[in-house]
C-alpha cells in the first residue's frame, strides 16, 4: 500500500475501508491499481489516504512462494531456487527496499515467478493461446505442464506481429468420420521466398480429420509429391493397421495427375476434389496451414530468427501442435487421439532461444570451453534429442546435453539499455553531491589557486605543462553560471511522440544525427528479405548539474543489437573501451619516462569505427 497516487501506472476507484497506522490514526482506501515503471511493476496495490511511507506485506510474499529471511542489518528474498532477488537494507527499526537500484536480472526474476511461469510456457508451446492452454491444465491433457493461471492479461507483441488477421463470421462445419484415417486431407503451399537451409522451397501437409494429427514434409520441388505420399501411407497404414479410406485435397498439378489416379485405384482410396476456387471445401488443411504459418511466423519474430529457418520453424510448430491443440468435442490433443496416451511437455524450450551443448566430439584440451554457444530450433523426430544450430559450423546438430537460457528478448532489451552509458562523453559528475555552500557566480571561468601551492617532489617545473598557479577548469565550474545556460527541455520523454512534440528534443535529435551525417554511417537502400533487420530506438536522458539542475538534453540513437544472432549475423563483437587500470597504467608510464600525454575528446567516436561485414538497420523513428 501507498499514500503517492503519482506512482501508480494504473488506479481505479475502489472502497476498501479503512487502515490503522501505528499511532492509532486511520486512512481510508481510496484506489487500488498497479505501481511500478517500465522494468518492474507490483499489482494489487491500496491507495491510502494519508499514508506517508510504502509498505510491502511479507505475508503476500509468502504466498507468492517467495522465502524471506531476516537478519539484524538485512532482510534477503529469494525464490523457489533460492535464488536471491532482492535485499531490504535496515534503516533503524526499518527494512527499506529500493527498488530502483535492482538489477534486471532481478527483475526479470521477479516477474517470472510473480506470474507463476504462464508466459514462458506460452512461449515455449510456440505461443499457443492461453484458452487452448488453459484447457490442457484444466483437463490434465498433457504431463510436465504446471498448473499456472493462464490468463491473457496483456498483449504478445510476437502474436500480433504473427497472427493478426481479418474478423471470420461464418460458422464451422462439424465432421462425420468416426474413426482415424477415413477422412484424410492434404495441401502444398508454396514456394517461399527464402529457401530454407536445406534448399526446400514447399511444405506438403497431411491432416487426417478424426483426431487433426498432421505430418509435414518440405521438398524442393511439386512432382516430390507423389514419392513422398506413398511413403506416408505405407507409415500411417503399417502403424495405425487399417487402410486410408477418403483423401481429399484441391486441383493442383501436384494432386490431379496420372500417376496418383492409378495409385488411388490400386489402393483403393476415394480422391475427393475441392470445386475450382473453393479452398473452404479443403477448410481443415487450408486452416491448418495457416495455423502453421502463424506459429512460425511468430517464433521467427521473438527472436529475430532468420527466415532460412521457415522450416525448422514449421517443423517445432508442427511438433508443438500435435501436442497441445485440444478438439473440443472430445477434449483431447490430437496426439492422444492418436497415439492413445497423454503427451509429456515437460522438455519443451522456447525456439530460436540461445542454448549451450556439451562438445563431446572434438578433442578439447584441458582449458577450452566444454560447450558450444548454438541456437535451439526443435525437436529430433527420430530420437529423444534436441535440434539447434552450431553457430561456429553453421551446422544443425542433435544433442541431448543441452542447457538453455530462455530469457525474454524484451528483458533482455533492458538489460542492455540498463547498461548503456548514455553520457559517454561529459557526464562524469553525475551522481556526486556537493557539500560546498552556494555563493555567487563569477563571470569568469577560470579560478585561482592557493598561493601555497607547491610541485610534487620529483617533477621538474619545465616537465609541466601550463601554469601551476592557475587552477584547473573542472566541469562543476563550468557549469557554475547557470545564466548562460541555453534553453532547454525540463520533461524526460519515454515515447518518440512526446520527443517529437518538444522542439528542444527535435533539436537534439537532430544533433545526434548529424554525427551520423558527417561521418557517412550509412546508406538508405531498399529493406532486404534474406538479412536480419536491426531495429532503431531513441534514448533521452536530462544531464543534471551537481545542484540537480537540468543543464542539457541528451538524445542517442540506439541500435537494438540483440536481434542478431551471434554466427548468423556476425562472428565476433568488440567494443574498444579503456578500462580504468589501463589507463591508470598508461599514466603511471608516461610519468615515468617523461612522456608528453595529450587528451581530447571526440563526439560519437564509436562512429568513426570500420566493419567488413553488410548491416542492415532501420530508419530512426520519426525521421
Amino acid at each position: 500500500m501507498t499514500g503517492d497516487a503519482h506512482q501508480f501506472i494504473e488506479l481505479k476507484r475502489h472502497d476498501g475501508g479503512k487502515v490503522t497506522f501505528g499511532d492509532n490514526n486511520k486512512g481510508r482506501v481510496i484506489g487500488l491499481g498497479t505501481v511500478g515503471n517500465n522494468s518492474l511493476s507490483i499489482s494489487n496495490v491500496y491507495l491510502v489516504d494519508g499514508l506517508k511511507h510504502n509498505l510491502l506485506s511479507i505475508s503476500q510474499l509468502c504466498d507468492k512462494g517467495f522465502h524471506v529471511m531476516f537478519e539484524s542489518s538485512k532482510c534477503i528474498v529469494r525464490n523457489e531456487k533460492h535464488e536471491t532477488l532482492f535485499i531490504a537494507y535496515r534503516d533503524k527499526n526499518v527494512y527499506a527496499i529500493n527498488f530502483d537500484e535492482m538489477n534486471m536480472q532481478n527483475v526479470s526474476c521477479l516477474s517470472a515467478q510473480s506470474e507463476c511461469d504462464a508466459w514462458l510456457w506460452h512461449r515455449r508451446l510456440g505461443h499457443s493461446s492461453m484458452e487452448n492452454l488453459s484447457k490442457l491444465t484444466k483437463h490434465d491433457l498433457v504431463k510436465g505442464l504446471p498448473k499456472c493461471t493462464f490468463k491473457k492479461d496483456k498483449e504478445c507483441e510476437p502474436c500480433i506481429l504473427g497472427k493478426q488477421v481479418k474478423s471470420s463470421f461464418k460458422t464451422k462445419v462439424t465432421s462425420d468420420v468416426t474413426r482415424a484415417l477415413e477422412l484424410i486431407h492434404m495441401d502444398l503451399f508454396g514456394p517461399t521466398q527464402t529457401q530454407s537451409l536445406g534448399g526446400k522451397s514447399y511444405c506438403f501437409v497431411i491432416v487426417d480429420d478424426f483426431t487433426r494429427y498432421t505430418w509435414v514434409y518440405f521438398l524442393s520441388h511439386k512432382h516430390e509429391v507423389f514419392d513422398v505420399f506413398v511413403k506416408f501411407c505405407a507409415l500411417v497404414e503399417n502403424e495405425k493397421g487399417y487402410k486410408i479410406t477418403i483423401i481429399r485435397s484441391d486441383r493442383g498439378g501436384e494432386f490431379v495427375n496420372r500417376n496418383l489416379e492409378d495409385f488411388c485405384a490400386k489402393q483403393g482410396y476415394t480422391h475427393q476434389l475441392s470445386s475450382p476456387r473453393t479452398p473452404q471445401q479443403n477448410g481443415v488443411v487450408e486452416r491448418k496451414n495457416r495455423t502453421l504459418q502463424e506459429m512460425c511466423r511468430t517464433m521467427l519474430n521473438e527472436y529475430n530468427i532468420a527466415k532460412h529457418f521457415w522450416a525448422e520453424a514449421i517443423n517445432t510448430a508442427c511438433y508443438v501442435i500435435n501436442k497441445v491443440n485440444v478438439r473440443k468435442q472430445v477434449k483431447k490433443t490430437p496426439y492422444e487421439l492418436w497415439k492413445g496416451r497423454k503427451p509429456n511437455i515437460s522438455y519443451f524450450k522456447v525456439f530460436g532461444c540461445t542454448c549451450y551443448v556439451l562438445n563431446d566430439k572434438d578433442q578439447l584440451d584441458k582449458f577450452d570451453p566444454k560447450s558450444k554457444v548454438c541456437t535451439f530450433l526443435g525437436y529430433s523426430m527420430h530420437n529423444k534429442a534436441y535440434r539447434v544450430f552450431n553457430r561456429s559450423t553453421k551446422t544443425i546438430e542433435e544433442s541431448i546435453h543441452v542447457k538453455f537460457d530462455e530469457v525474454d528478448p524484451k528483458v533482455k532489451m533492458m538489460q542492455n539499455l540498463e547498461k548503456l552509458r548514455i553520457d559517454d562523453e561529459d557526464d562524469g559528475t553525475l551522481g556526486q553531491t556537493s557539500n560546498s555552500q552556494e555563493v555567487e557566480a563569477c563571470k569568469e571561468s577560470d579560478t585561482s589557486a592557493p598561493k601555497n601551492s607547491r610541485l610534487l617532489i620529483g617533477h621538474s617545473s619545465q616537465q609541466i605543462i601550463g601554469d601551476p598557479n592557475k587552477g584547473v577548469i573542472t566541469r562543476s565550474t563550468l557549469h557554475r553560471d547557470e545564466g548562460h545556460i541555453a534553453f532547454v527541455s525540463q520533461t524526460e520523454p519515454t515515447k518518440i511522440d512526446d520527443a517529437l512534440g518538444d522542439e528542444f528534443w527535435v533539436m537534439t535529435m537532430q544533433e545526434e544525427l548529424s554525427h551520423f551525417v558527417m561521418n557517412k554511417v550509412w546508406t538508405l537502400v531498399p529493406r532486404p528479405k534474406d538479412h536480419t533487420t536491426i531495429g532503431t530506438k531513441w534514448v533521452f536522458r536530462n544531464k543534471k548539474n551537481e545542484k540537480g539542475e537540468i543543464v542539457r538534453n541528451k538524445a542517442r540513437l540506439v541500435a537494438q543489437g540483440y536481434n542478431q544472432e551471434e554466427g548468423i549475423d556476425y562472428e565476433e563483437a568488440f567494443a574498444p573501451v579503456a578500462r580504468l587500470e589501463a589507463i591508470r597504467m598508461l599514466l603511471a608510464y608516461a610519468c615515468y619516462n617523461g612522456f608528453l600525454l595529450y587528451q581530447m575528446d571526440v563526439k560519437s567516436a564509436f562512429l568513426n569505427g570500420f566493419i567488413n561485414e553488410e548491416v542492415y538497420v532501420e530508419q530512426p523513428l520519426g525521421f
